[in-house]
Parts: structure tokens; sequence; C-alpha cells
């Protein structure tokens, strides 16, 4: 199976197993689980963090102790680098934030399918692969 990353609102719908999470985006999330092929950028963390701290986001437990969570269930965290920093400031077209683009920059690193709910991440014409995460 291919690798599957997660938008930070989508390991959100997740972990509360909330409806918002489409059926066909939870098998995947559940078949790419099984097989270790799972994953979340770094800075997925950085964004639930600094919406906590911005009281924008509540989680089950601080940040700290939610991302040993996220990682004790087999969710693999991977690394910003400086080729994915450069390859996010490249995505033409793709709308200006810069967590989103570092998210999207990970998941074509990786040739990864990106599980998102955002509208404008999910119409970029950039090559990326996605799943709307409400289906």
């Amino acid at each position: 199976m291919s690798r599957v990353h997660l938008d930070t609102h989508a390991l959100i719908w997740m972990l509360e197993e909330s409806p918002k999470l489409g059926r066909r985006a939870q098998g995947l999330v559940r078949d790419a689980l099984s097989s270790d092929a799972l994953a979340v950028s770094a800075i997925v963390f950085w964004e639930a963090a600094m919406l906590v701290d911005k009281r924008r986001l509540r989680l089950t437990e601080p940040p700290e102790r939610w991302r040993q969570i996220v990682l004790g269930i087999g969710i693999a965290e991977l690394p910003i680098d400086g080729e994915i920093g450069v390859a996010a400031v490249s995505l033409r077209g793709l709308h200006p934030d810069p967590t989103d683009r570092m998210i999207v920059a990970t998941a074509l690193s990786e040739r990864a399918t990106l599980i998102t709910a955002d509208r404008r991440v999910l119409a970029w014409k950039g090559g990326l692969k996605c799943h709307d995460a409400r289906v």
C-alpha cells in the first residue's frame, strides 16, 4: 500500500472518531495504519499546538502528550528538511498558507495520498494525490 498522509484536521477527526471523517477516508486510514503506511508531517504537531495556544482547538491531552499518543498508535512523523522547505516555496498555484505548503510538500516528497478537507488543497492542480476527508 502506498503511504497515506493526514492533514491536521483529518488527524484530529480520526482520533476523535468524528463523523466529519467520511467512510472512505476512514477505510483508507484504517488500511494505511494496519500496513504501517499512515503518516503526518511534523508540522501537523506544531499547527495543533499553535491552535491550542490560541484557544482555537481543544485536545484531549496537552500537545506534548497528544503527540506521543499519535506516535504510539503507529502514525509516522515525517520530518521537515531543507528539501521539503524549498519544495514548499515552488508549489505554483497553491494558496500561500505556509503550514499547508509544508504538509503538501511532505506528501509530494513521499508520493503519498493526502487526506484533507481543505478545498483549496483539493482543488490545486499540482499533481498531489488527494482524498477528500469528508467522503
